[in-house]
């Protein structure tokens, strides 16, 4: 079920792959004749012999004809530069010659996801109902509201009961700070989908996502700001479009502005999340969102108004926002210290402590807003983790 291609200066990547059919191949030429001939194959090892832009064409075109089949680059030199541009060609991942344990990890990786990828796109006779998760897009017009904070942990409430596949979507895309909030490295990132703009699947939005925990992935903003300004707004809508086929819930992390991308995700959105805290300019931003979602024509059913730090001692009672606001209240998340040290960790609140008040703030709007009421379901605690990285 692997195809090892002009890997013949290393002759340790064949017994490298454990319990797998192992093959080997002069060229790429062959490599496409081997997988024409076996529907079974789902792994192509490109060795360092092999030319990189041959490689990179050879991946591209892998990508729309064989969905479910990988494509892993071995170089003997790896920089930015590289992973880059084999990212985007649709490699799933770039191993230093060599080192064989990452290589034997990385065929783990790429065949777990092909196998899944096979029953995801199989035919059948009957085709099944296609599954259509929830768009939940945060917001609000005022920045240090904590959006990015609720964002995370809203979808780590939904995630915990581990029934429901969840994903976050940082499309703060000049200065997005999902992936440092849960400390992971940004390899692949939602610029990294340019070149599938227009027939994007699910092999390729899969092929852009960073798995945080068991039924929680996160599809992180660019590095740059001048890689976010290359993202146009139709990509965003397309992303969301597929990946909510793949997901129950897709929360959506924004910046503090009515751009063109916000607008895109909200148009898609089943619920949108409306952050305020309790001090004037933050509440008045809100007013003139509540304004611009009402001429815009977006739905009220569709609305919550959520205060993060409702019980910051300020002068202002939850009556007092709702009357400038000119809206209920749909849920009070208080303020703590504990917030900023669990960012500081990288775990969400919700995961590191989920009896905290904030934890157990956030769960029951996730239950009683977006899960019709249910009970909310016992959180797994997860310990401290480091910077980790998904390949």
């Amino acid at each position: 079920m692997t195809i090892l291609c002009q890997t013949a200066a290393w002759p340790a990547v064949g017994t490298s792959i454990v319990g797998e059919t192992v093959r080997a191949v002069d060229d790429l030429d062959a490599a496409l004749r081997a997988l024409s001939d076996d529907p079974a194959e789902y792994l192509v090892v490109v060795g360092p012999e092999a030319d990189t832009a041959e490689a990179l064409r050879f991946a591209a075109h892998l990508r729309l004809e064989r969905p479910a089949a990988g494509v892993i680059l071995v170089r003997d030199q790896v920089d930015v530069a590289l992973l880059t541009e084999a990212l985007r060609a649709g490699v799933r991942e770039v191993v230093t010659a060599g080192d064989t344990e990452a290589l034997t990890a990385a065929c783990d990786r790429s065949l777990a996801l092909s196998r899944q990828v096979h029953v995801d796109v199989r035919d059948t006779d009957e085709p099944e109902p296609e599954h259509e998760g929830k768009v939940v897009t945060v917001f609000a017009a005022k920045g240090g509201c904590g959006k990015t904070t609720i964002a995370i942990n809203l979808a780590a409430a939904l995630a915990a009961s581990e029934t429901h596949r969840v994903c976050v979507v940082d499309l703060d895309l000049s200065f997005g700070d999902v992936a440092i909030s849960v400390q992971l490295e940004p390899v692949r990132t939602i610029s990294d989908a340019l070149t599938m703009a227009g027939h994007l699947d699910t092999t390729g939005a899969a092929s852009l996502l960073t798995s945080y925990r068991p039924g929680l992935d996160m599809l992180l903003a660019p590095v740059t700001p001048g890689d976010g300004e290359k993202v146009p707004a139709a990509l965003v809508g397309e992303l969301l479009a597929v990946l909510r086929g793949m997901y129950d819930f897709v929360v959506v992390d924004t910046p503090a502005q009515f751009s063109e991308h916000v607008l895109t995700a909200m148009d898609v959105s089943d619920h949108l999340v409306l952050l305020t805290t309790p001090d004037t300019p933050a509440m008045k931003n809100l007013r003139i969102t509540l304004d611009m979602l009402d001429l815009l024509s977006y739905s009220r059913d569709i609305r919550s108004v959520v205060v993060n730090r409702s019980d910051s001692k300020v002068g202002l009672s939850g009556s007092d926002v709702e009357r400038v606001v000119r809206s209920p209240i749909n849920g009070n998340v208080p303020s703590s210290r504990h917030v900023p040290i669990s960012i500081n960790k990288g775990i969400p609140i919700v995961f590191g402590t989920p009896g905290h008040p904030v934890s157990q703030a956030i769960t029951r709007f996730a239950h009683e807003r977006l899960l019709g009421g249910a009970e909310p379901a016992r959180t797994k605690v997860y310990a401290r983790r480091g910077v980790r990285r998904r390949g």
